[in-house]
Formats: structure tokens, C-alpha cells, sequence
């Protein structure tokens, strides 16, 4: 129950402690009596509350360390926030106990609203902000997507999908034949121009705001592929859309992105490409991610979303013949059985 909650008890005491000099400060009169209810959760440790008192609502953020860093989380909404990126302002924080108080951008996710009617509408806006946060400087000191990173997430996939989900090992052959399927993938990325990278800019991280989208879930921004956040709008997590229209989004934004000088592949083609190849890295990485989540944090529903993951991967396949030994690979394990479970 929450009250026996030490983290959210701790919580409640230090907004009792910063919620005065805020309604002061900002000219809102005193502090009403107010609920704190569950907003939502992900797949991090993270938490978010609601604060409602007298039609004012606030989002308080309970990240807990060691396992999670605020930091990251203010250094990067401060960037974005200097593009006009609607996130959320930090209010009050801290960062030694994970605690943040943001303003609340919402109920509704993308996620929750988008349909086949409204998604050119929802798309176009969530497609500006992207094109605004690409033309950042790289000024700001964020990681790169470099070789190691880049190949540890790929690692997820073998390390949790196949040892801990299917229960299987590599053969040496397996393996020898992954890492040449991993060295097709990251060589690819890293050939890519690079403008900052949200890393998880999808539909269930855009709120329905004013102005639209609200962003949230930056905290993991890097400097890496062009294809990257383009990519993850369009190939979701839990939702699907034709390929006919993903094309067609694609072509709007690459063709919006050369408009405005961000350096995208000169030839459509060859984005498509990257793009295909840059899906299939981070798809073969969030299967690796949703098996953890299952195995090492007790939240099996994600797992439910593989077999979309898999549907990605194998339209590639079909496509891109330098990918064909992931194919196989996938053969030789009988993923098609394992995903249909």
C-alpha cells in the first residue's frame, strides 16, 4: 500500500517543505489541501505522482538512487527547453534523493489519442519539435552513441531474449555470426551524421499539450544517428502503422530536414536504408530490454510487444539483403515458435 511506502512518505514531506516558497514565488496564494495519487510508471524505476489541490496540478518525480540520476533529466530539458521544446520546467528538486516537482503537461500520451484519422495532424507537430531539437548545437556535453554503446544494447538481445526467454546459449557458430550481424549495424549507425538524439521519441513519451507535443523521458539524450528518433515515431513499441505511410512520413521528414540543413543522407534512398538498419538495432535492443524487464524485474507484460518487434525486423529482411544472416540466425534459434508463445 502507499502508505507504507517509506520513498513516497519521504516524497510527501519534502513537497510540504517546497510547496510554500513555490505558491510564493509564483504568485498563487497559499497552499490548498491537495491529493497525491499514482500518474504512472515505466519500465525504469521511476515513479510519477499527481499533486491536485483547487484545479492546480503538479508531477512530482520519484526517481530513487542508485538506480536512477535526475541529473541527466535537468541538464537535457534544459537543452531541449532552449530549442522551445514544450518539457517540463523544474520546478523544485533533489537531486541527491531523486525527488523533482514539474509542472503537469497532461493526461493524455500520444499514445492514448493517436488513430488513423489524427496521426498526419499529431505526427506533423511531433515532427517539428524533432527538427527543432536536431538543429541544437553540440555544445552541450552528452555521450555519444559510440561503438561500445551501441553494441551493448545490442548485447541485451543475446544476453536476455536468448539466454534467460528462450533458455538457449550460442553455438560458436551463433556467435561468430552475431558479431558480424552486430559490426553490419553499428558500422551503419556510426556512418550516420549525428544531431542530438531524444533515444526513446515515440508516442507513448509525447503528452497531448499546449503547445504540442510535451515531451518527456529525455534523460538518456545522446549525440548519434539522424535515422535514430525518426525511426522510433514511426516503428513504436505498441503501435503499428503500414508501410506504405511510415514511407511517406519518412520522405515528409527527410525532405524537411535537407529544407533546414540538417545533414540527412543527399539520397532518399540511402536514408531509407539507415533508417531500416538503425530500426533493427534498436529493436533487436528493446527485445533484449522487455526480456530483462521480465526476468531481472518481474514485469512480464512487456513481453507481449516482442512479436511486433520481430514483425519489424523481418520486413527488413525481406528488403535488405546485407542483413540476411540475421535471418538465419533467427532460424537456427526458432524465434517464430518462441515469439508466438
Amino acid at each position: 500500500m502507499l502508505d507504507e511506502d517509506v520513498r513516497l512518505q519521504q516524497l510527501s514531506v519534502w513537497l510540504d517543505e517546497q510547496l510554500p516558497a513555490l505558491f510564493s514565488a509564483r504568485g498563487w496564494g497559499s497552499v490548498p489541501p491537495a491529493t497525491l495519487t499514482a500518474a504512472s510508471s515505466d519500465a525504469s524505476f521511476r515513479r510519477y505522482f499527481r499533486w491536485q489541490g483547487e484545479g492546480r496540478t503538479l508531477i512530482v518525480m520519484d526517481a530513487p538512487p542508485p538506480q536512477e540520476d535526475c541529473r541527466p533529466f535537468v541538464k537535457v530539458a534544459g537543452l531541449l527547453a532552449s530549442a522551445k521544446i514544450n518539457v517540463p520546467e523544474i520546478l523544485a528538486e533533489d537531486l541527491e534523493r531523486g525527488f523533482l516537482l514539474l509542472p503537469d503537461l497532461g493526461r493524455q500520451t500520444y499514445l492514448d489519442v493517436i488513430n488513423e484519422e489524427n496521426a498526419d495532424a499529431l505526427f506533423a507537430d511531433a515532427l517539428h519539435a524533432l527538427l527543432a531539437f536536431q538543429q541544437l548545437p553540440h555544445h552541450t556535453p552528452l555521450p555519444d552513441y559510440d561503438v561500445a554503446l551501441l553494441d551493448r544494447e545490442l548485447q541485451l538481445f543475446r544476453d536476455w531474449y536468448v539466454r534467460h526467454e528462450l533458455g538457449l546459449a550460442f553455438t560458436d557458430a551463433q556467435q561468430a555470426a552475431w558479431q558480424r550481424i552486430c559490426t553490419v549495424l553499428i558500422d551503419s549507425a556510426l556512418a550516420q551524421p549525428k544531431v542530438l538524439v531524444h533515444r526513446d521519441y515515440m508516442p507513448r513519451n509525447l503528452m497531448l499539450s499546449e503547445p504540442n507535443p510535451g515531451v518527456l523521458d529525455f534523460q538518456d539524450a545522446v549525440y548519434g544517428p539522424v535515422t535514430y528518433d525518426i525511426t522510433s515515431l514511426y516503428k513504436d513499441a505498441f503501435l503499428s502503422w503500414p508501410e506504405p505511410r511510415v514511407r511517406a512520413w519518412l520522405s515528409d521528414y527527410w525532405q524537411q530536414a535537407a529544407a533546414l540543413g540538417i545533414a540527412v543522407q543527399p539520397d532518399f534512398e540511402d536514408f531509407l536504408q539507415a533508417s531500416d538498419l538503425m530500426g533493427v538495432q534498436r529493436h533487436l535492443k528493446i527485445i533484449g530490454i522487455f526480456a530483462r524487464i521480465c526476468h531481472r524485474d518481474g514485469k512480464p507484460k512487456y513481453l507481449g510487444d516482442v512479436p511486433r518487434f520481430f514483425s519489424y525486423i523481418e520486413t527488413v529482411l525481406a528488403r535488405r539483403p546485407e542483413l540476411a544472416e540475421l535471418g538465419e540466425l533467427f532460424a537456427s534459434l526458432g524465434h517464430t515458435k518462441a515469439v508466438s508463445r
